[in-house]
């Protein structure tokens, strides 16, 4: 057998021993450094975040924290230059006072009753019984329900520390008796650098672009990035620098820079370009699905850009190349363009997950998003449905000749209301906007004339509707109004919903669109303009 060491991955081997090594979390380490000094130390803390970005890590060097003592030190600090008594026992989780337990695997009330009996004992060998709780939220009910008591008042010599990847599901009972830290997710250059030093203490070198990559697909997650480091530093051991076209191979991932030129040629509707420029990935490597999720990252940040301003293309998780990239190819985008894209190229990941032939179906999506790009916006589509969006003057008519004859007396033009259309007007110039909307999608109008309504309805109607619309009616014309239902006929005149939705059907563009997205639905029907009528 030999006497070596077992090899220790990166992210076990490079684990934060103080708050001092801790990447980010500043405002934590600055509120502890606070309590600690004032002697306020809650007797409960939650930790929560995504995978990866140490939760663990921090609640093991939480309780060094609370346990450090050494022959200067006998208080909990924050501060620990040199390893105290317990400091290692408490890192590999050996120490008879820091108790770790699995929520994951112990979820029951029996578990936590077994935790609660020993509370009541004073430590061992430390100055604080630490219980270190994982994965909490996957405890049940009667199991939280269980721990509350103890949770809200704990004997002095306990503190207990809870870890949670999903703080919704943890009980507002529990997070009321706790204080709350939210470890956050890094950001991609964050998380190159640290990566840098990392690789730099294994004598390896990796290209600037190529930890940006390992970044972006650790998704903000240390661990994760680690991992991946990990796998690119054997998987290319003595081959000098690691370039960005083997950390791309390793991950089967998409050239970034012939992404933004295949969403570019999809944009401005050239299909042929795209699927050309789609195939060269795909020949290369490139898992489909990876292409489509770079497409859609893509997409993403030009939609910052363009709806926050060119300073939004810095934050998240774009490196600076594509920033600046970002800045200058979303100056001629529109933001209803890259929201239709967005919901395209979803649309195209989900059936690239499911399709037996991922390639083809990530070639269909890329189609789509070529033949959409040709396609008018919403506000052009109206507008063309609208008759070119703005109102155009009826041509003046010429004025009549005078005959010699004396014209004839005209007749009085006739006040009120002459349709269904006038009275939804009247009703929302009053501002009786729901009692509008009662009229529209309720009232078949079989015939009206100057003081009678008389109508059928369509569907359940509230209460007393037919006395309301009375009443309205003659609030706003000043005469007295009969509104009489017909019942017990067939009326076969549509409603005002049924008929703009009829009149939307039959629009060539509806049609056309229609066969463009089978399966889409039409939800909903508003004007161009919020003060047009509908």
């Amino acid at each position: 057998m030999s006497d070596a060491p077992a090899y220790q991955v990166l992210a076990r081997k490079y684990r934060p021993q103080s708050f001092d090594d801790l990447l980010g979390h500043d405002a934590m380490v600055r509120t502890l450094r606070n309590a600690f000094q004032a002697d306020r130390i809650a007797h409960a803390f939650i930790l929560t975040g995504v995978r990866g970005v140490g939760k663990t890590t921090t609640a093991r060097i939480m309780a060094r924290a609370l346990n450090y003592e050494t022959d200067e030190t006998d208080r909990p600090t924050v501060d620990m230059p040199a390893e105290g008594r317990h400091c290692r026992a408490i890192a590999e989780s050996r120490h008879p006072d820091v108790l770790e337990m699995d929520a994951a695997s112990r979820t029951g009330v029996d578990d936590i009753r077994e935790l609660i009996e020993g509370v009541r004992y004073a430590p061992v060998q430390a100055r604080t019984k630490v219980y270190i709780i994982d994965e909490v939220h996957m405890l049940s009910k009667n199991a939280f329900n269980a721990l509350l008591k103890t949770l809200e008042e704990p004997p002095p010599h306990v503190k207990f520390i809870f870890a949670t990847t999903e703080i919704r599901k943890v009980p507002v009972t529990v997070l009321s008796r706790c204080q709350r830290f939210d470890l956050r997710r890094f950001d991609a250059e964050t998380l190159a650098d640290h990566l840098a030093g990392i690789a730099a203490k294994e004598s390896a070198s990796v290209a600037r672009e190529g930890l940006l990559m390992l970044a972006r697909a650790a998704e903000g997650s240390v661990r994760d990035a680690l991992s991946l480091l990990d796998q690119a530093l054997i998987q290319h051991r003595g081959e000098g620098e690691i370039t960005p076209e083997q950390i791309r191979d390793m991950l089967g991932l998409a050239d970034r820079t012939q992404s933004w030129s295949l969403l570019e040629a999809a944009l401005r509707g050239d299909g042929a370009e795209a699927l050309r420029l789609f195939r060269d990935q795909y020949d290369s490597g490139a898992d489909p699905a990876a292409t489509v999720r770079d497409l859609l990252e893509v997409t993403h940040l030009l939609t910052r850009v363009k709806a926050a301003g060119p300073e939004a293309a810095a934050h998240g998780r774009a490196g600076s190349a594509d920033a600046d990239q970002a800045r200058e190819v979303a100056k001629g985008l529109s933001l209803p363009a890259l929201t239709r894209a967005w919901t395209l190229l979803m649309k195209a990941l989900d059936e690239t997950h499911a399709a037996p032939d991922p390639a083809a179906a990530a070639e269909i999506g890329l189609v789509r998003l070529a033949y959409a790009a040709q396609l008018p916006t919403p506000e052009e589509a109206l507008r063309q449905m609208s008759g070119g969006g703005t109102a155009t003057a009826r041509p003046k008519e010429a004025p009549a000749v005078p005959a010699p004859a004396p014209a004839p007396q005209a007749e009085p033009e006739p006040s009120g209301p002459q349709s269904l259309e006038d009275i939804v007007a009247l009703a929302r110039e009053h501002r009786e906007v729901k009692l509008a909307t009662q009229i529209q999608e309720h009232v078949r109008p079989v015939s009206i004339a100057p003081g009678r309504l008389e109508m059928a309805l369509s569907g359940p109607v509230p209460p007393g509707f037919q006395g309301e619309l009375s009443r309205g009616l003659l609030a706003w014309t000043g005469t007295p109004w009969q509104v009489h239902v017909t019942k017990g006929a067939d009326v076969l005149v549509p409603t005002l919903k049924e008929a703009r939705r009829a009149a939307v059907e039959a629009h060539p563009f509806y049609q056309e669109a229609m066969a463009t997205f089978p399966g889409a639905t039409l939800t909903d029907i508003r004007p161009l303009n919020p003060g047009e009528s509908e």
